[in-house]
């Protein structure tokens, strides 16, 4: 049965690995080729969406990776192959409920172990996203990556609640999870204005941009 663990464990990881460089890294499941993450086994490869010079660093799986800087952005790839079981599930569900299947399942399931208070805020199918995706919105009490900004700034003893947003898709027998922090709804405390529809916009269009940066093997049947 496929396990989701380690996708929790890397969301609530700090940024434990040095500043990417080109070549094979030193800790990486994956591997780093001048402004380019691949996966391992080469199932993807993004663009790098942290500066080193901003604090990017690199941390992986053979299944997740995780890209913080210091600032502002916390993003996480996570990508599994479906197993006999998963397979099942999707072609009797249907891809629009085994999304959400999986999400509630896996996904949320290990977000409650680490945020016990963690919920889904909203989500919704999106047929024209990789041919059918589910975009969903959570909550994290106690979650967020940037935690540390806000007590620097000198914010209440209360535990921030993270919000992120999440990417949920079906690409050849492997299912991809994207997920990314708003990182401004921590770090700007009283001064943070912004509605729910505004967030839900945001962190769409930032999981948007990540997916434009990836590109995805071809099988060895494709032409």
């Amino acid at each position: 049965m496929l396990r989701f663990i380690p996708l929790a464990l890397l969301l609530a990881a700090g940024p434990l690995l040095a500043q990417p460089r080109p070549g094979l890294k030193p800790g990486l499941s994956g591997r780093v080729e001048d402004k380019t993450y691949i996966a391992p086994g080469g199932s993807f490869r993004v663009t790098i969406p942290v500066l080193p010079e901003l604090g990017g660093t690199i941390i992986d799986t053979p299944n997740v990776v995780t890209f913080q800087d210091r600032f502002n952005l916390h993003v996480s790839i996570a990508a599994f192959p479906l197993d006999a079981t998963q397979r099942w599930e999707l072609s009797t569900r249907g891809l629009k409920d085994y999304l959400s299947y999986f999400f509630e399942t896996f996904v949320m399931a290990d977000f409650h172990n680490l945020f016990p208070d963690a919920r889904t805020e909203s989500a919704r199918f999106e047929p024209e996203i990789m041919n059918g995706a589910l975009l969903a919105y959570t909550l994290l009490p106690g979650g967020s990556m940037f935690s540390d900004k806000r007590t620097l700034l000198g914010a209440d003893d209360k535990p921030a609640v993270a919000k992120r947003g999440n990417l949920v898709f079906v690409r050849r027998g492997t299912i991809y999870i994207i997920s990314t922090e708003l990182a401004e709804r921590v770090i700007e405390r009283s001064s943070y204005r912004k509605t729910t529809a505004e967030e839900d916009e945001i962190l769409r269009l930032r999981l948007a941009d990540i997916l434009k940066k990836m590109e995805f093997a071809r099988p060895a049947t494709d032409s």
